[in-house]
């Protein structure tokens, strides 16, 4: 197998949504979906086995769902954590919430487009992440004012609390470039030192810690 191209295993429990994932996935030559499961507990087993670059798992699934299936393959007791994606039908905050929380990269409706899709599967195997930005809007706009007071100095500079404010808002390096008035490199510069300070891994966890310690 090239070791360029990203593998990706599918797991939905409806098969035409798994042939049109399939459909859209194996027509890009860096992407390649090397399984297919009906249910959250087989997509664990042949992740486990497997390794896939990325799963791209459904939430309502039978036997385990996919949010259970994203705790045991990504959550923070997993021993190897593989990347996930969520694809769902069910625009709702606490699914959002929760599946991030339960370590996965990325959330996106399945209604967003196949282009949202793939930049999801392939941010995801570059150790980024992405959610649909509506939903960060929306999600970060229902959750403004509720952030608890940190329990703990903040250690991030107030730029790099700017960064972290775009990051959340689902802005690109490019985007926050533009609207902070700063390089790329910069912005890049800012997001190691964020990961760092803070002991984050990617971009949902950089906005996660927004919500839960910045006041809006």
């Amino acid at each position: 197998m090239n070791e360029s191209v990203t593998t990706v295993l599918l797991a939905d429990d409806q098969a035409m949504v798994r042939a049109g994932f399939r459909m859209i996935i194996d027509s890009q030559p860096d992407l390649e979906v090397v399984a297919e499961a009906d249910n959250g507990r087989t997509a664990v087993e042949i992740a486990e086995r497997l390794r896939p670059d990325v799963c791209l798992l459904d939430i309502r699934m039978p036997l385990l769902d996919g949010l259970a299936a994203t705790k045991l393959l990504a959550g923070p007791g997993a021993p190897r954590p593989l990347r996930v994606v969520i694809a769902t039908t069910y625009d709702s905050d606490e699914y959002l919430q929760q599946a991030l929380r339960n370590g996965a990269v990325g959330f996106v409706l399945k209604d967003a487009g196949p282009q949202i899709l793939l930049e999801a599967i392939r941010a995801a195997a570059r150790g980024d992440a992405l959610i649909s930005p509506a939903i960060t809007v929306r999600y970060l706009e229902r959750m403004a004012g509720t952030a608890p007071p940190p329990d703990r100095p903040n250690p991030l500079s107030e730029r790099e609390v700017d960064v972290a404010r775009a990051v959340a808002r689902g802005l690109s390096n490019q985007e926050i470039s533009a609207d902070l008035f700063i390089s790329q490199s910069t912005v890049k510069t800012h997001l190691a030192n964020i990961q760092t300070k803070l002991d984050l891994r990617n971009r949902v966890e950089i906005a996660m810690w927004v919500v839960d310690n910045v006041p809006r």
